[in-house]
C-alpha cells in the first residue's frame, strides 16, 4: 500500500481511469448495438452483464499480467512475418468486428423483409457470447494500455473498476441515444468499421497510431451532431423577433385602439 502515499501512483490513477472510460466508449456503443437485438425487457440486463463480463475480464488480466507479456512473443511465422499470441488476438477480434457490423449495417439498410410482420429477436445466450467475445479483444488493449501506464496492480485494478462502474451508470442514456436517433447508429457501426480495421492493421504489425482514430471520430462526432441541431431546428421553426419600429408599423397598419369606456 505504499503507493497510497505516491503522487506519481494518483497521476496515474486519474490518467489511466480517463483512458479506459475512452477505451470503453466503443465497447459501449457496441454492447448497445448488440443489445438492441434483443427484447426491450432483456437489453438492460444484457448490458450491465456484458460491463461486469468486461471488468472481470481484465482483472484477470491483470492478474495474468506475465501471461499477457509473453502474448508479444512471436509465436507463429507465416510469409516471412512473425506473428506473437496478441496479433493473432487482435486479427481475429478485428475480423469479428468487421463482420459483425458489416452484418449490422446490411440489416439496418435493408430492414426485415417485405410481408414479414413479426419482429425477430436474437436469443439472449447468443448475445451474451457475442459480448464476451467482444469484451476479450476489448480487454486485452485495455489492460495492455494499463500495464504501459501504472506500475502498481491496485492502481491498475481501480482505475478499471471505475472505469466500469462509469460505464454502467451511462450505458442506458448511450443506448437510449444511440437507439432514439438512426444516424447515430450508423455513425457508430462506421466506427466500428473504423477499428475492426484499425484492429487488423495492428495485428499485422502496422500501426495505427490512436490520436489520429480518435480525432476522425470525434470530428465525425461534432459534424452529426451539427446534423442534428439543424434537424432539430428544421422541426421546429425559428420565430424571428421583431424590432420596436416593426411593433409600432403594424401597430399604426391595425389603426387606431379605441378607448376604454370609464371604469373598465
Amino acid at each position: 500500500m505504499e503507493w497510497i502515499a505516491s503522487p506519481e501512483a494518483w497521476i496515474s490513477l486519474a490518467t489511466l481511469t480517463v483512458l479506459e472510460i475512452v477505451l470503453g466508449i466503443d465497447n459501449i456503443v457496441f454492447l448497445s448495438i448488440l443489445a438492441d437485438r434483443l427484447p426491450p425487457k432483456q437489453q438492460n440486463p444484457a448490458r450491465q452483464i456484458g460491463l461486469i463480463m468486461a471488468m472481470a475480464t481484465r482483472i484477470l488480466l491483470l492478474l495474468s499480467i506475465s501471461f499477457i507479456m509473453r502474448l508479444t512473443e512471436p509465436f507463429m511465422t507465416l510469409f516471412e512475418h512473425a506473428f506473437s499470441g496478441r496479433d493473432l488476438i487482435l486479427i481475429g477480434g478485428g475480423l469479428f468486428l468487421l463482420t459483425k457490423s458489416t452484418r449490422e449495417i446490411h440489416h439496418r439498410l435493408e430492414g426485415e423483409e417485405e410481408g414479414s410482420v413479426k419482429v425477430r429477436h436474437a436469443s439472449f445466450m447468443n448475445v451474451i457470447v457475442q459480448i464476451a467475445i467482444l469484451d476479450m479483444v476489448f480487454s486485452l488493449d485495455s489492460v495492455i494500455t494499463a500495464v504501459g501506464i501504472a506500475d502498481e496492480l491496485p492502481v491498475m485494478i481501480i482505475a478499471i473498476v471505475v472505469a466500469v462502474i462509469v460505464m454502467m451508470v451511462s450505458a442506458n442514456a448511450v443506448a437510449e441515444f444511440v437507439t432514439k436517433h438512426p444516424t447515430v447508429k450508423m455513425l457508430a457501426l462506421s466506427f466500428l468499421l473504423l477499428i475492426g480495421m484499425t484492429l487488423v492493421a495492428e495485428g499485422l504489425g502496422q500501426h495505427i497510431p490512436k490520436g489520429y482514430v480518435y480525432f476522425a471520430m470525434g470530428f465525425s462526432i461534432f459534424v452529426e451532431l451539427l446534423n442534428l441541431r439543424v434537424r432539430d431546428g428544421v422541426r421546429r421553426p425559428i420565430r424571428l423577433r421583431r424590432s420596436p419600429a416593426a411593433e409600432l408599423l403594424r401597430g399604426d397598419k391595425a389603426g387606431p385602439v379605441a378607448p376604454s369606456p370609464p371604469g373598465a
